[in-house]
This record gives structure tokens, sequence and C-alpha cells, in this order.
């Protein structure tokens, strides 16, 4: 999984020392028995972390192992990821396993890639076919009545528990989340984003989850084959005036990450597709400039567009790494491929290594050029199109 570094504390608590002790044990595990005891330790005190709001604590601890022990800082980021998104209630007397989701969808627009309450009509359309093509037969569903932004998402490991236990707790009760739009944050605006349903499905104890944990009913590959068919079109009203291409639903942390990562190469194919429409120009008019962006370590790649005659820069792409990737991980090899893909013929993967630098007036990204220079994108002037970079 991605290793974060998360601020804390210099002086970090009782509780966030005892996780730290308990995730090395469990890093540091010589059998199977010994891991179930660790994990069972763990899982109780971070189940009491949740119920008190100790944010720091993870916060802290994480902190704390990520560059004294990466196995353990992994094991604990792992536990808490779990517990965030996953519980379980009990309705009626009996015991439901519950599960947070989320269904991503990678969007790009000329215009606004619309954050919007999601119509009662749509959200039990979208039940059925999550319901039919996803899930297991026996699973209730929640949604969320609104399509995030990653920046509306949880903002913190309480915050995604909290929104679990909700979701949780009405679909048990054969329920929706009514959320306030008006509180939600504002957006940043960007030609290429994400989008998320988000929900919560509850099974017995113990039972399938998802479509393809049933005897011979489905795969993955045939779940997100139907999903996209069926469950696809019921965004269009949605995304008004959008491309987007519908992800599968998974557990609440995996889809996440499953748009991240799928995000990258989408961001390519729709900066080519916007300067094509803006330009009028076929890709191979382009040229794509690849560049690795460093601070205290590689940060990220930058890809800078422009015609092939000239070294101006009109748009660009950021391509973050993700999980272990870093300076030994063939990323330009990839962005290259992505590049090809998308019909852009000439691609230029600059030696050089830039520093981690943003415009000082905008705050934009700098891309570099064929000169090995990191300039601002900007598009022709007589273009009517802005510039915005695409994620």
């Amino acid at each position: 999984m991605k290793r974060n570094r998360f601020t804390s504390r210099k002086r970090i608590s009782a509780d966030a020392n005892e996780l730290s002790r308990l995730a090395i044990g469990l890093a540091e595990s010589g059998s199977r028995l010994e891991d179930l005891f660790w994990q069972s330790r763990l899982g109780e005190l971070v189940d009491k972390l949740f119920h008190e709001g100790a944010e720091d604590d993870f916060t802290g601890s994480l902190d704390r192992l990520f560059d004294a022990h990466a196995m353990a800082h992994d094991d604990l980021a792992d536990a808490i990821e779990s517990h965030a998104e996953s519980c379980v209630l009990s309705h009626h007397g009996q015991d439901f396993d519950i599960l947070l989701f989320a269904a991503p969808l990678l969007a790009w627009s000329r215009f606004s890639i619309p954050t919007v309450t999601i119509p009662k009509s749509t959200l039990h359309t979208l039940k059925v076919q999550l319901g039919a093509h996803v899930f297991a037969a026996d699973a209730h569903l929640a949604l969320a009545d609104y399509l995030y932004s990653p920046d509306q998402l949880p903002h913190s490991f309480v915050d995604t528990w909290q929104l679990m236990r909700k979701l949780g707790m009405a679909a048990l009760a054969g329920n929706d989340l009514l959320v306030d739009a008006s509180a939600m944050p504002e957006t940043n605006r960007f030609l290429s984003d994400t989008r998320y349903l988000v929900g919560a499905l509850a099974v017995g104890r113990g039972k399938p989850l998802f479509h393809w944990n049933e005897a011979a009913k489905s795969t993955r590959e045939t779940a997100l084959k139907e999903w996209v068919r069926q469950g696809g079109p019921s965004f269009e009203a949605l995304l008004t005036g959008c491309a987007y291409e519908p992800l599968l639903a998974d557990a609440y942390h995996a889809a996440c990450r499953a748009a991240d990562s799928a995000s990258r190469p989408y961001s390519v194919n729709a900066s080519v597709a916007f300067l094509q429409a803006a330009l009028g120009q076929p890709a191979d008019s382009l040229r794509a400039v690849i560049g690795a962006f460093h601070d205290k370590r590689l940060e990220e790649y930058r890809i800078g567009f422009g015609p092939k005659d000239s070294d101006l820069i009109y748009h660009g792409v950021v391509w973050p790494l993700l999980g272990i990737e870093d300076e030994t991980t063939d990323i330009a090899g990839e962005i290259e491929a992505s590049l090809r893909k998308a019909g852009i013929k000439e691609v230029v993967a600059l030696d050089q290594q830039f520093p981690y630098e943003f415009c000082d007036d905008c705050g934009a990204p700098l891309y570099p050029n064929v000169e090995g220079d990191a300039v601002h994108a900007e598009m022709p002037e007589q273009n009517s199109a802005s510039s915005q970079t695409l994620h």
C-alpha cells in the first residue's frame, strides 16, 4: 500500500506508542498464529481509538513508524484503514458485516465537472444496478445522495469511520444518507478529475459481500463490464458536458487507490483529446516532454504539451507517484506508452532533475519544455480555451 507521511506532534501519547509496539510485533511475527494474536490486540486498540476520535494517535504513530519501521508502518496503516471502512453492527438481534465502498468515475470536460446532489430516482436506479452486477444478492445497500469530488471526501481516518457507521446504519434501516450539499467545501476545478459515489453495504456476518464472492456467479471483469453498460448511463444527467468512465465499486480505500492509478493515463488521454479539440489539430502535431520533479526525493513527473516545432508549452499533466513507486521504477516508460497510445508520436523524456516548483503568481505547476526549462503552460492567445492542469 502507499506509504504516506503523516504530520504529528513530536511527543506522542501512550496509546500512540502502544499502536507502534503492536504494529512492530505484527510486522516481526514469525507465524500465522502469532499474526492473529497481534492483529487481535491491534484491532481492539484501533477500535477504541476510533470511538474516542483519537486521530492524533493514529497520525502520530504512523509518522513515528514511517522511517523507523516501514513494514510496521504499512501493517498499522492497513489495520487503521480496515477498521475505518468496516465494522460489525447488530440489528434486530443479528450481527451484520458493514463495508464502506466507493464507485469512482473518471471524468473530463472543457467546462466544470459537477459535484451534485443525486436525485432519489437516480439513486434508486444506481442501487438496483449495483445490487444486480456488483454486490452479493443478500447485501443491503445505502448510498450517500451526493457525487463527491476528491476534495469533499472524508479528510481523516475518524471522519471516514464516522461516515462508514452512518451509512452502515442507513443500510440496515433500508434508507439512504442525505448529504447537506451547502456544507460541502468548494472543490478545485480541473479539466480531468474523479467523482465518487459513496455507500455502504450490510451482509449477515461472514456472508458474501460481492458478486464475485458467490460461487460461479461472476468475476470482477464481468461485474465491471455490466456495471459500465447498465449503471454507467445513470450518470449522464449528473455529468452534463463531460466525458466519463465508471470504475468498479470496491471497498473504500481500495477503490480510491484504483481511481488514483487509473486517473493518470486517463488524464493523458483527456489532455490529448482536449488539445485536439481546442487547437483543431491532430495529436501527431504535438510534442510531449516528460520531466521528473524532486523535492527531497522524487515527488512526481510532469508532462508538458506543445507544438513539435517550438519550445512553447500549451498544456500540462501531473503524473504523481503512487504506492512504492520511486526513482527505480520505470514511470517514464509507462508515461511514454500512455502518450503514444493517445496518439502522440514525438515524446521527449528528459534526464535532468527539476526542482519541485510552482508559479509564484497563480500556484500552477511548472512544466518541462524541450529546452529543459520549467515553464508556465499557456494556450495560444487566439484560442479561447483556458489552460488548466489535468490530473
